[in-house]
């Protein structure tokens, strides 16, 4: 997500309006405000992504780039019949099959850190996060200094843990849970046989 919205104040902001925003979003999600609230754990993480959005945008500021939607729609590269401009419009437009095979046309040797990225864009749009993960890791490694790179990144991980946690949360959890509920069906079996019963036929 673009780290302006995030903090809910447009990229002509000046400096000071983007402060001033930083610093209510923080009041306003605060950790001594959700004391013992169930919602803790979900303010903490809100205020992980604020954090991030802000030193995301001072970076920029500081570096001199012009901001985060204007770097992704300005940032093209001709390669044959390859305009990184197409694809960032087809992802927006979340057409990912054709932005992917627009990607993939590209040679292997000339795929730049901005090719990783948008690898890592479309791949994080549809959910696959691991391969997510990877794009954008090799984006940040062939371009360290890169802060739109690593915001995706880090703004990603924020997102597929968030995912993790709701999903636990409303009992959809992976792992171990199909061999608890087999135990649990056994030692039911178990029970019912003791008291002449027969829960499992098959056992």
């Amino acid at each position: 997500m673009n780290p302006y919205e995030i903090l809910g104040v447009s990229e002509n902001a000046s400096d000071e309006e983007i402060k001033r925003a930083y610093r209510e979003l923080v009041k306003k999600y605060h950790p001594d405000k959700y004391v013992n609230n169930p919602l803790a754990d979900l303010a903490a993480e809100k205020i992980k992504e604020i954090n991030i959005a802000y030193d995301t945008i001072t970076k920029q500021r500081a570096s001199g780039a012009s901001g985060y939607a204007n770097y992704s729609q300005s940032n093209t590269h001709n390669n044959g019949d390859a305009n990184f401009s197409v694809i960032v419009q087809l992802i927006n437009a979340n057409r990912l099959d054709e932005a992917q095979h627009e990607l993939e046309k590209i040679p292997a040797n000339s795929r730049s850190a901005y090719w990783y990225y948008l690898m890592g864009e479309v791949s994080k749009r549809r959910g696959w996060y691991n391969n997510a993960r990877q794009y954008y890791q090799t984006a940040i490694n062939m371009d360290p200094s890169n802060s739109t790179y690593r915001y995706a990144y880090e703004s990603m991980m924020h997102t597929a843990q968030t995912y993790t946690y709701q999903s636990n949360g409303r009992g959809y959890r992976s792992g171990d849970d199909l061999c608890d509920c087999c135990t649990t069906l056994y030692c039911a079996d178990c029970c019912c046989e003791c008291m002449g019963g027969d829960l499992i036929r098959c056992c």
